[in-house]
């Protein structure tokens, strides 16, 4: 009998050494080696396998590791299982689009269904990261409208200030009840469209106000004295040209610019026509240069603007060898050739300020929008010449204005937030 209870202890304890190297294997610790050792019958094996394994400090520090293990292991499964089930959560919410396909320099074209709030693969924290940017932009332009109608002694405008700010308490209320949905992480699909789309729509509504607002303050101001501010990088805040661009066969696009976003200033403008999205697009998306695109053929421009002050800035180009040349403040900084040769400028297309096309009018990416500030965007169906080009950088009384399109604020209609403001080129420079 006595025999039979050490055979019987003898196995125990080779079955804890095993279990021992197995758990070591699995948290990474170094390989293990068999010691055999004679267990007393009334002791327990698991404590005098670690009794006679190893001195007090070694056991005590190599318990401590095993623990830390664990717990590290732990901590990854838990990141882990937040990670699929975000996956599966935006999985679901693009289910029904489309890959996206990559277009000329690097660009990715959308298809399918778009996520108005800004781009599909963006999470929730930055969802609401850009609406408390939003809210903010909102909140500087009501305490303007604020000082202008307590300079101004304005009933009309007091009543709509109310009025805005009370519009303002309700859309931050729907946007607190929005985080609450994403910490309960309770609502489905269909209860996030819905709540996205009141929020789009008060924002709207809102923007809308606060422009009618405004324009008190605009009655005295020149047309051509205005500049676009595009303040955040969404896919719903844009100006639109209300008419088209005849058949070109050379042209001249001019602008005032100034941003500092990064990376990439994004679209300052996109002319799209039917069959082509990409007739006529100025873009610097993601870590390219600047790029202008005809007819969807590309050439790099050797721009540097994203300093935060204003800069002016020319393109020419005529379809006889597609010639093209860059200019900046007023000095040429490159020039080249074969970009889109004997192509003509198609007519009847769109002219959108602040998005770049993939859709005829629409189908706008919130990761290539332009942020930043625009003026005096001017179109000439010719080349011009390096003199008038520099008369225009320096606001001198020469300077023509573009005889296919000229910078007028009865020309544009604004969306989605982004909104004018009283400039004058060289008087307001950095």
């Amino acid at each position: 009998m006595q025999t039979i209870k050490k055979a019987i202890s003898w196995k125990l304890l080779i079955l804890s050494y095993l279990f021992v190297e197995g758990s070591c294997q699995d948290f990474g610790v170094g390989p293990t080696q068999f010691i055999c050792t004679s267990v007393p019958k009334d002791m327990d094996i698991c404590a005098a396998t670690l009794q006679n394994s190893m001195p007090g400090e070694d056991l005590k520090t190599t318990v401590m590791q095993l623990r830390e293990t664990v717990l590290q292991q732990k901590e990854t499964i838990m990141n882990q299982k937040e990670t699929i089930r975000e996956l599966t959560s935006k999985l679901t919410r693009c289910e029904g689009q489309s890959a996206p396909e990559p277009g000329p320099g690097g660009r990715r074209k959308e298809t399918g269904t778009k996520n108005t709030m800004g781009d599909v693969s963006r999470g929730p924290s930055d969802t609401l990261a850009q609406l408390s940017q939003t809210l903010q932009s909102l909140k500087q332009r009501l305490e303007n409208l604020e000082q202008f109608s307590r300079n101004n002694n304005s009933v009309q405008a007091n009543s709509l200030k109310d009025l805005l700010q009370s519009k303002i308490d309700d859309l931050e209320k729907q946007v607190l009840s929005r985080v609450n949905s994403i910490e309960d992480d309770k609502p489905g699909l269909r209860n996030e469209t819905e709540q996205r789309g009141r929020v789009e729509s008060t924002l709207t509504s809102l923007h809308q106000r606060i422009t009618d607002l405004e324009k008190g303050q605009k009655e005295n101001r020149p047309l051509d004295k205005f500049q676009l501010t595009f303040p955040l990088r969404t896919n719903y805040m844009y100006a639109k040209v209300k008419k088209s661009l005849p058949e070109m066969y050379a042209f001249t696009v001019c602008m005032w610019l100034k941003s500092n976003a990064s990376p990439g200033v994004g679209t300052p403008f996109s002319y799209a026509v039917p069959g082509q999205a990409n007739e006529l697009v100025l873009i610097e998306w993601g870590n390219n240069p600047m790029e202008i695109l005809i007819n969807d053929k590309v050439a790099k421009l050797p721009f540097i603007i994203n300093d935060g002050k204003w800069h002016h800035i020319c393109v020419t180009w005529t379809t006889r060898d597609g010639v093209w040349e860059a200019f900046q403040d007023g000095v040429m900084r490159g020039s080249g050739e074969n970009l889109a040769p004997y192509h003509p400028i198609k007519p009847q297309g769109v002219l959108i300020l602040g998005q770049e096309q993939d859709t005829l009018g629409g189908g706008f990416d919130a990761t290539q929008a332009f942020v930043g500030d625009l003026a005096n965007f001017h179109i000439w169906d010719r080349k011009l010449s390096i003199g008038e080009i520099y008369n225009l950088a320096t606001c001198s009384s020469k300077a023509q204005i573009g005889n296919v399109f000229s910078w007028l604020e009865s020309s544009i209609d604004i969306y989605g937030g982004a909104s004018k403001w009283t400039f004058e080129a060289c008087r307001q420079l950095n």
